[in-house]
């Protein structure tokens, strides 16, 4: 007898199995692979770019640091190093701690993730992204103020949601693991965020597998309960490694996104290989190993493409 997770993971293989025989033309674009660039820290973006390269990763997730008016990436600049390496924007990683907490107690550290927003929703058009990664609450703070933290963050947020319309990016919540943030932790919860915002510009999910593990009963079918407001999939394996050094049921993953149809249009997949864990966030300002780094990005969008590729048909097991 088959555990429960195993039913529902044959649910799903049976249902992408009748779907790659009957929508050919839907299979016919891969998944789009990005990369999360705050894991690789201080590193030159130069750097990062040709490594990305080198491995045919078409698009990087930018780290969001412009922590303040004179801080982060300078667009004219990172323009030309996008033009240069040839490759592409995705979107914008937000950054929300306790210092631009939008469902904060605090009204200056509300008024700093208004302003926080405001600069990279510029900053991601002015780079041709497609979105910016928004959590609702303060990443690494666990212990709820009080019970109106939702609708600060609510009120906070939709201040300045018509700017995502104005500057056609995708707004994209977050759900965060409830060890690391106070409220939306799943994809549920981020459609009832979501909805009860009621902001066009600010319609879409994140996906974190990684949280997800934490957080949903299966990855593969809350993806499918995401659906077409999934916008990107922050990815790493089950120990926050490299894809295909852990546990990580990818196949599953990889047939639900094609169900939804997530090999189509600007959606993408973005491994963020973080490493083990409570607090990666080091890593924004730390030094890793380029040879390392080299490794991880390439073992990890190898094995993507690997099994996207049995998947389809393209390759045989």
């Amino acid at each position: 007898m088959m555990q429960n997770y195993e039913i529902k993971n044959k649910e799903i293989d049976d249902r992408f199995k009748g779907f790659r025989t009957s929508s050919s033309e839907r299979i016919k674009n891969r998944l789009k692979i990005s990369w999360s660039n705050w894991g690789f820290g201080c590193e030159d973006l130069k750097v990062s770019l040709d490594r990305l390269a080198r491995n045919d990763v078409e698009y990087i997730e930018f780290h969001g640091n412009h922590y303040g008016p004179d801080l982060g990436y300078k667009m004219k600049e990172t323009r030309k190093l996008l033009r240069d390496a040839g490759i592409k924007a995705s979107g914008v990683c937000g950054m929300f701690s306790k210092e631009n907490d939008l469902s904060s107690v605090s009204a200056l550290q509300r008024q700093a993730a208004i302003d926080y927003i405001k600069r990279e929703v510029e900053f991601t058009a002015e780079i041709g992204g497609v979105y910016l990664l928004v959590v609702p609450a303060a990443v690494g703070r666990n212990l709820a103020y009080d019970d109106m933290e939702e609708y600060r963050s609510l009120e906070t947020l939709n201040l300045v949601g018509k700017l995502f319309s104005k500057h056609n990016v995708k707004g994209a919540i977050e759900p965060i693991r409830s060890a690391e943030t106070t409220i939306v932790n799943t994809v549920a919860q981020a459609k009832r965020y979501i909805a009860a915002l009621n902001c066009p510009g600010v319609a879409h999910i994140n996906g974190d597998v990684f949280h997800m593990q934490a957080e949903e009963n299966h990855i593969a079918t809350a993806i499918l309960e995401a659906d077409n407001q999934l916008v990107n999939l922050h990815m790493a394996d089950s120990q926050r490694g490299a894809l295909g050094t852990g546990s990580l049921d990818l196949d599953r993953i990889i047939e639900a996104l094609y169900l939804i149809d997530y090999n189509n249009g600007d959606k993408f997949v973005t491994p963020e290989p973080l490493g083990p864990g409570g607090d990666p966030y080091p890593a924004m300002y730390g030094s890793p190993d380029p040879v390392q780094l080299d490794e991880l990005v390439r073992q990890t969008v190898s094995y993507i493409r690997e099994r996207e590729d049995i998947l389809r048909g393209d390759k045989n097991t």
